[in-house]
């Protein structure tokens, strides 16, 4: 029995509210099957749009939505339509697309299963961090073009790994993270965070620098801050100028955060290397030069959980939902308060 809000649920009333094949991703037959057993789920079809009548029907008898990509807003009227409802799970990162204003002053109860894609985007960007430290990526190329190995004794002080420095920008879930996985390595570590102070950076185990710093000394600066309208444009043309010759910029965050045309004259000119998941717009155009510079990188956004990665999303959510049925609340809440911190 779980005790919510305004009274007792002795079984859940759940309904998916994600694009269907979103749904098809991230829920296998055995993450329904555990669903089943934690509630009383609405059959499919998942819910993509609330104006529907069949969502309305729906929307009316639920206590739970359990959500995914492309879930619409909760909005007022939404909520209006929903008297029963206490509680979403996110089963991916944000829940800024969704869930509104008018859910927390409802005081539904709201979770995130950014922990588990936060686990993807850092393994990515790890392998990134170290891949370019290593120049592996031109190496190849070359290797590819010369049909023979260079010298490996060349007095090229610029490749491999030991003791480079590594500047991270914004403790997000995803930062801690990547810090997290760059303590085995021969690596120093800068952090910029406004909301960190010297006590917590020590605990982390990296050296806290303002944000001109950490461009001015970082061999690798790896971007982890939510987009907001104070970080849309935060890596300007004077810090991507100030980035130390040959450096690289890793970006797995958001494209706004970064002036996409300073960094592009930047690698452009050859001055910088960058490794970009993510850009403004998500897809260049065809004609833009990123898409033949050498220095840059560019993916399709695949960091975050990709394939059997989605299991994981799955499994916190169910883990959530368990947690919830029994009484004992999310163990990964999302907090009103703490929407400024999160991507």
């Amino acid at each position: 029995m779980t005790e919510h809000l305004s009274g007792p649920v002795l079984r859940p009333r759940a309904a998916l509210a994600m694009y269907p094949d979103v749904a098809s991703a991230v829920l296998d037959a055995e993450s329904h099957a555990a669903l089943a057993a934690l509630c009383d789920p609405v059959p499919l079809p998942v819910l993509d749009d609330f104006t529907t009548p069949r969502a309305r029907a729906v929307l009316a008898d639920v206590d739970l939505l359990v959500t995914g990509w492309g879930c619409p807003p909760l909005d007022a009227e939404v909520l209006r339509a929903a008297p029963r409802l206490r509680a979403v799970v996110h089963a991916a990162g944000s829940v800024r697309g969704h869930v509104t204003d008018a859910c927390w002053e409802r005081g539904i109860e709201v979770s995130s299963a950014a922990a588990a894609n936060a686990v993807p985007v850092a393994e990515y960007t790890l392998a990134m961090i170290l891949l370019t430290g290593k120049r592996a990526l031109e190496s190849a190329r070359d290797y590819r073009s010369a049909r023979a190995r260079p010298d490996w004794l060349r007095p090229d002080r610029s490749t491999g790994n030991h003791r480079r420095t590594v500047g991270i920008l914004s403790a997000s879930l995803i930062g801690r993270r990547v810090i997290d996985l760059l303590r085995p390595h021969d690596i120093d570590v800068l952090l910029h965070d406004p909301y960190v102070d010297e006590r917590e950076a020590a605990e982390l185990g990296v050296r806290r620098v303002e944000l001109a710093e950490l461009f001015r000394h970082s061999d690798t600066v790896s971007v982890h801050t939510p987009l907001l309208p104070e970080t849309r444009g935060l890596v300007s043309r004077e810090l991507i100028d100030s980035m130390r010759p040959d450096a690289v910029l890793v970006n797995t965050a958001r494209g706004a955060v970064v002036d996409q045309d300073a960094l592009s004259d930047a690698a452009l000119a050859g001055r910088i290397r960058a490794v970009l998941d993510v850009t403004e717009p998500e897809v260049l155009p065809p004609e833009h030069p990123l898409w033949s510079c050498e220095n840059v990188l560019l993916t399709p956004h695949l960091a975050g959980s990709q394939g059997n990665e989605l299991r994981r999303l799955a499994d916190l959510a169910l883990a959530e939902i368990a947690s919830w049925a029994a009484g004992d609340g999310f163990l990964h809440p999302v907090r009103r308060e703490r929407l400024t911190f999160l991507a």
